[in-house]
């Protein structure tokens, strides 16, 4: 069991209120990400749930049961920081049995668990060796190690990839997406990297100044944004967003060609993903831009527009371009795929 519930969760330190009335539902076995701009909670309420924060009002529930005023040795849940803070004199595999050892496990059910952690993360050949002769990554999964052998009800991650290079962060993303697999565990996760949160998560929480401002699938936040500032939070390159009038079922952008409108209510500003630009000779399309960046990237290129009026926009192609900077295209948005914001940043 995992589920776990936040009700009207607070927390303040002094004057200051840093999470605001959260109320959230994750269930068994949910592999959840927190993600969001610096400053905004995301952290903070990780802690919450797990007992290291106090929480100011509201209710934490772990399988139904109030857990507000626990501690975390209470609560049955494991930590995973984005320091390893391995003890460095003790071996990877005593490393791993040590919280069993101090809870007073026999030394046979500590063999047992170290065993099988160790077969999770592939880290049977390293059980004698000490935290300086080990890898980045290695340290990393042997810190997973020791939540493992603990059969926690939860794990949380704080940021555990963050000291990594990218090419470690990519296999960890893997070894931990392997895990949740494995395990069936509920993982709760807090991370500012959106290829992270995207690739690994069930369900994504965006938050901003420690309010949700979205609860959903990686999909349903990349394709249907709740609201202006998760439209550009999530997606790399972020989503381009211009000032629009609309009159009926049609708008148009700033004395720009528009196109159809398909809501009721009126809208301020509309929105389109990079992907979803198609390139054209100019005076096609919406508009005419001019190519000031040319960002080639492999697979994908980058052109970065300047579009007059509208400002600067990004477009993605596949593969190869023409295109040079100082080139003049058409661009021409995909009328499926527009997202519409009214005056108060909310989706239409």
């Amino acid at each position: 069991m995992g589920a776990i519930t936040l009700s009207q969760v607070e927390k303040w330190f002094g004057d200051i209120q840093v999470i605001k009335g959260v109320d959230l539902e994750i269930n068994e076995g949910e592999f959840i990400v927190f993600v969001g701009p610096s400053g905004c909670g995301k952290s903070t309420l990780l802690r919450m749930i797990g007992g290291l924060e106090d929480t100011s009002r509201g209710a934490i529930l772990i399988n139904g049961n109030d857990v507000t005023d626990q501690p975390p040795s209470k609560r049955g849940l494991t930590m995973v920081f984005q320091s390893y803070a391995l003890y460095p004199h003790m071996s990877v595999g005593e490393n791993m049995g040590f919280s069993l050892k101090v809870a007073g496990a026999s030394s046979a059910e500590i063999d047992k668990q170290v065993s099988y952690a160790a077969d999770v993360l592939k880290l049977n050949e390293y059980l004698d060796r000490k935290p300086k002769d080990l890898s980045g990554g290695q340290r990393q999964r042997v810190a997973i190690g020791r939540s493992i052998v603990r059969d926690p009800t939860a794990f949380l991650f704080d940021e555990p990839l963050s000291n990594l290079d990218a090419a470690l962060r990519v296999e960890m993303r893997y070894e931990i997406a392997k895990l949740h697999q494995s395990l069936g565990r509920t993982m709760i996760y807090v991370t500012h990297d959106q290829v992270e949160a995207m690739t690994l998560a069930d369900r994504i929480v965006v938050l901003e100044f420690g309010k949700i401002a979205q609860v959903g699938t990686p999909r349903e936040l990349y394709e249907r944004p709740a609201n202006l500032f998760v439209a550009q939070f999530i997606g790399s390159p972020k989503m381009n967003v211009f000032p629009c009038t609309t009159t009926g079922a049609t708008y148009s952008l700033d004395g720009h060609r528009g196109g159809a409108f398909p809501h009721q209510a009126a809208a301020v500003q509309m929105g389109v993903r990079p992907e979803h630009i198609t390139l054209g000779k100019a005076g096609t399309g919406q508009c005419d831009g001019k190519v000031d960046v040319l960002e080639y990237l492999g697979a994908d290129t980058f052109l970065v527009f300047d579009a007059g009026a509208l400002g600067q926009l990004t477009v993605r192609v596949a593969g190869e371009t023409d295109l040079k900077p100082g080139d003049v295209a058409g661009l021409t948005f995909d009328p499926d795929r527009l997202s519409f914001f009214t005056d108060d940043g909310l989706a239409l």
